[in-house]
């Protein structure tokens, strides 16, 4: 008897690394920039699949295959996974702090930056309103 194709190992394998590979991607937009979200279901995802497969594998071994790659591509998807998160939660804090940016409560220098329609906006002309609360963004934009 022919064995069936192990499909959810490979699935899992190729979710969990695109977990890793749409980081770029998910973080140009404002839901997913501050927190990998999406990234982290990715890997959620992956690992299910993989876990499935490896079960179907190891717990039927007579009908489907992934005895050797299954392991394999477990291994590697976590290793994926734990390069992304000392990436992203423990590389990122350790960069330093900005010494020229302004402080809380701080008085902000004048400047002039375009705004989303490509006018020129000063801040000396939005504060002749009522006030102007600035909102700085981490980003790589």
């Amino acid at each position: 008897m022919k064995r069936k194709w192990n499909w959810p190992i490979w699935v899992g394998f190729v979710v969990a690394v695109g977990g890793l590979f749409s980081y770029e991607f998910f973080a140009q937009f404002p839901i997913t920039r501050d927190f990998p979200w999406a990234n982290l279901l990715l890997f959620c995802v992956g690992a299910i699949l993989l876990g499935l497969g490896l079960g179907r594998a190891f717990g039927r071994p007579h009908l489907y295959r992934g005895k050797i790659l299954g392991p394999i591509f477990a291994t590697v998807a976590l290793l994926v996974f734990a390069f992304f998160a000392y990436a992203t939660f423990y590389l990122v804090r350790q960069l330093p702090a900005s010494a020229a940016a302004p402080r809380v409560g701080q008085k902000a220098p004048d400047f002039t930056l375009p705004d989303q329609n490509g006018r020129t906006v000063a801040l000396a002309d939005l504060i002749s309103g009522n006030g102007v609360l600035l909102i700085f963004y981490r980003g790589y934009w």
